[in-house]
């Protein structure tokens, strides 16, 4: 490890002045993209109301945006380690800003996914260009370790703001606003970034491969929409397609990574056990908790009828504990181990999804609230600490390609989370017994049967509510289990993989 490095220079050792108010850029930065990716959700209803999208249309406005943000990223990390992460962080903001306007004001379906995809590759320059840059601005291990729990607990607490603002936002004004709040955080992230952030760059890059960040688009592309589809529509001849193109492409990345003298993402990262272990948990971690958080919105507000502002407050507790424990998570790790940290974070996320096994449709809020409470302390200690160990775990000048593989993991779990958690909640929910003449959209969704009600008799529209609502959280509490399980797994995974993992205690470098 140490050959790799060059001497800590004199002004490396300095702490730099302004430093805090730095991560304060870089977190707004994180808190929009976060936000982003969550508070489309509640704007769907709107937004179907007002373009009229199909099904088809409907599903890319929601996923565009983690698809090209997934495919993208790894690319952009490595270009933000070549043309310098603040230049690269500051034009992506600008962009981020731009675009949301043509988001808010979109006039139609096709525009708005086109918008949405425009937005992913703004977002993919923002995740890996901050993770680095706090690499670099904070050369001590411990305020890097804090620096770092910040980071991870804003990120959190993103995707709890998201359901809030948003509800607050659509109770009062149109769709479009959802996307208007970028603008103010990107000018101040803009204004005060480009007085505040120091330039970092990889001082020997060598030329940004462009056929690997094709494959690299290709390849995570086509693999996260053949999960997706197959889990909505279960395997045809075109979702297999997508996938082996997908798989077709990602072993080609890798191979020609192998090959080239200066890679794109150098592969020999994986071979350190921390690095791979980190990378492996946030996947799966993400995995299991992510179709269970975007199913639970649908359970507040479509089987215990709470409105969509109510509902993201039910879901603050998980970011309450994220933010907590992200905060001591680097303290804990150095105190007791990475791994019963990583690990414990990770089994205690895996019983609070076992509880939920237990829902029913009146469930009290005290269970749910507890166990959310739970699973955003559990994720909170170990999202932060294998987000450390993996920027630990590699060169100062490799550090956008790591934090990128990181964030990719992360959006790859996500996509496979709803994909498989969503494909178990929708097949034990199409099954359920309906009355006669219930319309065939009833089956689609649980929305779709709440839609369908409104224009049957009274006592028809009760049974069949009742009965789709009864399967809907069998269906919940089944991907509950499910997630459990990964989760409980990948706990003991983690306790193996991660021993004899260290976070440095010492000031600089390594």
């Amino acid at each position: 490890m140490t050959s790799t490095l060059q001497p800590v220079t004199p002004t490396e050792a300095v702490k730099r002045p302004g430093r805090w108010l730095a991560l304060s850029v870089l977190v707004l930065a994180v808190l929009l993209v976060a936000v982003d990716a969550t508070v489309l959700g509640l704007a769907t209803p709107y937004i179907s109301e007002d373009l009229a999208p199909t099904g088809t249309q409907l599903l890319w406005i929601g996923d565009v945006y983690s698809f090209v943000i997934a495919g993208l990223l790894v690319s952009m990390g490595s270009l933000g380690d070549r043309i310098g992460r603040k230049r690269i962080l500051l034009i992506g903001a600008t962009a981020f800003g731009a675009v949301s306007v043509l988001n808010a004001y979109a006039t139609s379906p096709e525009l708005l996914i086109l918008a949405r995809a425009l937005l992913g590759v703004a977002g993919a320059t923002l995740m890996p260009a901050t993770l680095a840059l706090i690499r670099n601005i904070f050369h001590d291990a411990r305020e890097r370790s804090l620096a770092i729990g910040i980071w991870g607990a804003t990120a959190s607490a993103g995707t709890a703001v998201g359901p809030i603002a948003g509800g607050f936002l659509l109770e009062h004004f149109w769709w479009g606003s959802v996307f208007l709040i970028n603008l103010p955080v990107m000018a101040v992230l803009v204004l005060v970034g480009s007085k505040l952030l120091p330039e970092s760059r990889n001082p020997a890059p060598g030329p940004w491969d462009l056929p690997s960040v094709l494959l690299s688009l290709v390849g995570m592309i086509g693999v996260v929409y053949a999960v997706k589809e197959a889990a909505t529509h279960g395997f045809t001849w075109a979702t297999l397609a997508a996938g082996a193109l997908g798989a077709a492409a990602l072993y080609g990345f890798v191979r020609r990574q192998l090959t080239l003298p200066v890679p794109l993402l150098d592969m020999r990262l994986f071979r350190k056990r921390g690095f791979g272990a980190a990378v492996l948990a946030d996947l799966l971690t993400i995995l299991g908790m992510s179709g269970l958080v975007f199913f639970l919105s649908q359970y507040l507000q479509l089987v215990q009828g709470r409105r969509p502002f109510e509902a993201g407050l039910a879901e603050l507790p998980a970011a309450i504990g994220a933010v907590a424990a992200g905060l001591v998570a680097g303290a804990a790790a150095r105190r007791f181990s990475v791994r019963s940290v990583v690990a414990g974070g990770l089994a205690a996320v895996g019983l609070a999804l076992a509880s939920l096994t237990f829902l029913d449709q009146s469930t009290g809020y005290p269970l749910l609230g507890a166990a959310l409470l739970v699973v955003g302390v559990g994720a909170g200690f170990s999202f932060t600490v294998t987000a450390d160990v993996i920027l630990a775990s590699v060169p100062k000048e490799q550090a956008g390609s790591a934090s990128a593989v990181s964030e990719t993991a992360y959006e790859l779990g996500a996509a496979l989370g709803i994909a498989v958690l969503g494909s178990i909640v929708t097949g034990v929910y199409r099954g359920f017994p309906s009355p006669a003449g219930t319309p065939e959209g009833a089956h689609e969704s649980l929305g779709g049967a709440v839609e369908a009600a409104h224009g049957l008799p009274a006592d028809t529209a009760g049974a069949l509510l009742d009965a789709a609502r009864e399967s809907f959280v069998d269906g919940l509490a089944l991907a509950a289990g499910v997630g459990a399980a990964v989760l409980l797994a990948t706990a003991a995974a983690a306790w193996f993989l991660l021993k004899g993992q260290r976070l440095e205690s010492s000031g600089h470098g390594h």
